[in-house]
């Protein structure tokens, strides 16, 4: 019995096997023949290389080809990039066209049957050649005839010429597309994180020559090592503006053309043109002529705000072409764009002259040549390799003794190398100067010589400033270095001379001295020294608080913060004198402010002492003159305690309001 069921099963099974092998393989077959059979195009679709589509109606015959870098290009009727979308949608349609039912074509004409010319295939309305293979030379020939009765649907005619296929109309309106939508719309189309290099090269101004070879030519190139920097290769050797670049490029990519074939000119733009614009990418470039302007420019009215907007706005029609391509066409520029490009040299330019990072700077020299009896400072850090290192002061003594130093203002010093980075030209003077320009711009004797020496750098780098003679509010600069102090001038702002102070009190610290934190006034006391009288005194307790009541106690407070960490304004001279030169007079001292300071010892001691300053009269909202004669200079007080001594000094005799009258 088991025998049996075992033999059963077996004979199912290949009779299953059988069932499968010979039936569902052939469905299988049949499906993948069927959908093959409703194809109208076989492989040949799959290398397609050129199309040609060649119609009796006007407009709608145009070649296709796919030229260098795999970008389809039409050659007829004119030589231009190819929208890339309408292509891609044409090969498509192509390549995915199937028909709705299709008859063969040996039995048209007899017994009474339609004839191809019925079908509107004896002449079609679209004749379609696709070229497939490496050169395209594999032609393959698809004939349009005309529309079915019944439905959106469209007679074809095979390649082979058998049978007549019947598809949907979207074929026709796929290759029926015209001319403005299967041209690429654009001119230049490298776009800014692309370029690598901006060539522009001008006229000369004669419009009769064949080549512009005596044209101004201005070729700007990016850093190969800072992707962010631009500069000029030629006519000179400066940094450009990467704004100025980038924008330049934006706007020549927004560029459009405007209309195809106009009536030709006796000289073709290639040929002499008043602008020939390069632009360079990875592996390709791209030129655009720019030849005469279409129509006469009407010149602005001159006189007006408004004419002046209208002028900057005012667009030109040229004539142009581009590079390896016949097809003349016009194109409309805006006027700040042509101007851009006329005077690149200047308007594409970077106005910032001084590349340097400020924690790079190792050392700051200022010198004035033009004043033979000023002596040079330096200032340098303390720790060249530490760009968070303190500054100081470098003075050279006469007579052969060393140099002497003192802390700087690490924030002034600060602030003056960040106001150089962004030193900027106002005007470019020039680039090549003669003996007689850089004489009457002063740089025989400069007004100023900023040398920075730069961690890394070889040499350090040199600025000059220069002023004309008649002029001194006319500030000129250059740089370079020691040996080549440069070549290019420009026209800056005056108010960098005053920041390039050659005393030493202009850089000296600010910070004149800091108690410790155990430290404590004890005692604080202003006199009058004319009258010899004390118009203010106080003691203080441990906490900080007047023994007594006085007026103004938050003024009280304030001074005793600012004498604990006294800081200067700013220094007016590095001796203490017994008089004080203010105004273009001498005036004497008027307070002396006593305060006594008490500093722990040991065994729970103190030791006091008392520090002095010497005050003149309040000489404005903001100045106050001190003095002391532990640190030998004489400074100007900040405003904070400025206002508290004042309170102090003057608050108690204030008359106040007039009293209120009596009931």
């Amino acid at each position: 019995m088991r025998t049996k069921v075992t033999l059963v099963l077996v004979f199912l099974n290949v009779a299953l096997f059988f069932f499968i092998f010979k039936f569902e393989r052939n469905w299988q077959t049949e499906a993948a023949s069927v959908q093959a059979r409703n194809r109208v195009l076989g492989a040949e679709t799959a290398d397609i290389r050129r199309i040609e589509v060649a119609s009796a109606a006007p407009g709608v015959t145009y070649s296709l080809a796919l030229k260098e870098r795999d970008s389809w290009f039409l050659t007829k009727p004119l030589d231009w990039p190819a929208n890339a979308h309408a292509v891609t949608s044409i090969i498509t349609e192509l390549q995915l066209l199937e028909h709705e039912t299709s008859f063969p074509t040996r039995d048209l004409g007899r017994n009474a049957n339609p004839t191809l010319a019925d079908y509107g295939l004896e002449k079609p309305r679209l004749t379609v050649t696709l070229g497939s293979g490496p050169d395209g030379a594999t032609a393959t020939i698809l004939r349009i005839g005309d529309k079915t009765n019944i439905g959106n649907r469209l007679y074809v005619l095979s390649p082979n010429g058998e049978r007549v296929h019947v598809v949907n109309r979207s074929l026709l309106d796929a290759l029926s597309l015209p001319l403005e939508k299967l041209r690429a719309d654009t001119l230049l189309t490298i776009p800014v994180f692309e370029a690598r290099s901006l060539t522009i090269q001008t006229s000369a101004g004669d419009q009769t020559r064949a080549a512009v070879a005596a044209g101004l030519r201005t070729r700007i190139r990016r850093d190969s090592n800072q992707s962010n920097r631009w500069r000029f290769e030629t006519p000179i050797i400066a940094s450009a503006s990467k704004l100025e670049i980038d924008t330049t490029i934006s706007e020549l990519n927004a560029l459009r053309p405007k209309t195809f074939n106009p009536p030709a000119p006796a000289t073709l733009p290639s040929a002499a043109p008043n602008f020939r614009i390069t632009l360079e990418g990875n592996n390709r470039h791209e030129t655009l002529f720019l030849g005469d302007p279409v129509a006469p420019v009407p010149p602005a009215a001159a006189g007006s705000a408004a004419s002046t907007a209208a002028a900057k706005s005012q667009e030109t029609e040229y004539l142009a072409q581009l590079d390896n391509r016949t097809a003349l066409f016009t194109v409309v520029v805006p006027a700040r764009l042509t101007d851009k490009l006329r005077n690149a040299q200047v308007s594409l330019r970077e106005r910032r002259f001084l590349e340097f990072d400020p924690r790079a700077i190792t050392a700051v020299t200022i010198t004035a040549p033009i004043l033979s009896n000023q002596s040079p400072i330096t200032l340098q850090r303390l720790d060249a390799a530490n760009p968070d290192s303190p500054w100081q002061i470098l003075r050279r003594s006469a007579g052969g003794q060393g140099p002497q130093t003192q802390p700087a203002d690490g924030t002034a010093v600060q602030r003056l190398l960040n106001q150089l980075t962004l030193l900027s030209a106002k005007s470019f003077e020039g680039d090549a100067p003669t003996n007689a320009d850089l004489e009457n711009w002063g740089f025989n004797r400069p007004e100023r010589e900023v040398t920075l020496t730069i961690t890394g750098a070889a040499t350090p780098l040199l600025l000059q400033l220069g002023t004309e003679a008649r002029q001194r509010d006319r500030v000129y600069a250059r740089v370079g270095t020691p040996s080549d102090p440069g070549t290019s001038i420009y026209s800056i702002d005056a108010e960098i001379l005053r920041d390039l102070r050659t005393d030493p009190i202009a850089w000296r610290q600010r910070l004149i001295y800091e108690f410790p934190n155990t430290a404590r006034v004890t005692a604080l006391k202003i006199v009058d020294l004319i009258s010899n009288q004390a118009v203010f005194e106080t003691t203080l307790d441990a906490s900080g608080q007047p023994a007594a009541t006085v007026p103004n106690a938050t003024a009280l407070q304030t001074v005793v913060a600012g004498l604990r960490k006294l800081q200067a304004a700013q220094f007016l001279r590095d001796t203490f004198p017994e008089k004080v030169m203010l105004g273009g007079e001498e005036r004497a001292w008027r307070y002396r402010l006593d305060a006594t300071v008490a500093l722990p010892v040991a065994a729970g001691s103190e030791q006091t002492s008392t520090l002095s300053l010497f005050l003149t009269d309040r000489l404005g909202g903001a100045q106050q003159v001190a003095g002391s004669k532990e640190i030998d200079a004489i400074f100007e007080i900040e405003q904070p305690l400025l206002d508290a001594i004042w309170a102090l000094t003057y608050g108690p005799r204030d008359p106040g309001p007039p009293p209120a009258p009596k009931p």
